[in-house]
């Protein structure tokens, strides 16, 4: 449910039990915004540089999982989301997900003090699409492993949360 303010900003409406409310009661909304420093153009230019694929998290994960054994398709276009990583023979697919644009709850997924409505608007239709393709994901047969920007900033962290998809993949039944 969405209503509008008296400025026309449109605000979603959710229940407090709703599993994404918590991006709406965070305090990081009602800090005060930043002037941007960028013109329009600086900025759309400087965003349009983001990657979507083959980014340094991903190509990490990679590396890891083919260091220890495994063999995988990438960003196979026939499956719902694009998974950045396909085992078809695990039949599991793996998605790295940036805390900032997944909205996830470490610090690096903060919402911007700048336009925090269209953030707000933004991450949340991004973590509802990515609950709608996991669940299209397993529909169909497919085991879905999410991995979070944070959990590979270290090598340690890194290790460890390869080694657990890894576990994860050889131990149950494909």
């Amino acid at each position: 449910m969405n209503r509008r303010t008296s400025q026309g900003m449109l605000i979603a409406i959710m229940r407090p039990s709703h599993p994404l409310s918590w991006i709406l009661q965070s305090s990081q909304y009602r800090r005060r915004p930043v002037a941007d420093t960028l013109t329009k153009i600086m900025r759309s230019e400087r965003m349009s540089l983001i990657k979507g694929s083959n980014t340094k998290p991903e190509m990490a994960v990679r590396r890891g999982l083919h260091k220890l054994g495994f063999r995988f398709r990438l960003h196979a276009r026939n499956l719902a989301g694009r998974p950045d990583i396909v085992l078809p023979k695990y039949r599991a697919v793996i998605f790295v997900h940036g805390c900032f644009w997944h909205a996830h709850r470490c610090q690096r997924g903060r919402i911007p003090g700048t336009n925090a409505v269209f953030w707000k608007e933004k991450f949340l239709n991004n973590r509802r699409r990515d609950v709608r393709v996991a669940r299209a994901l397993r529909k169909d047969g497919w085991r879905v492993f999410k991995i979070w920007e944070c959990q590979l900033r270290t090598p340690a962290l890194r290790e460890k949360s390869i080694a657990k998809v890894a576990r994860l993949l050889r131990a149950t039944p494909r």
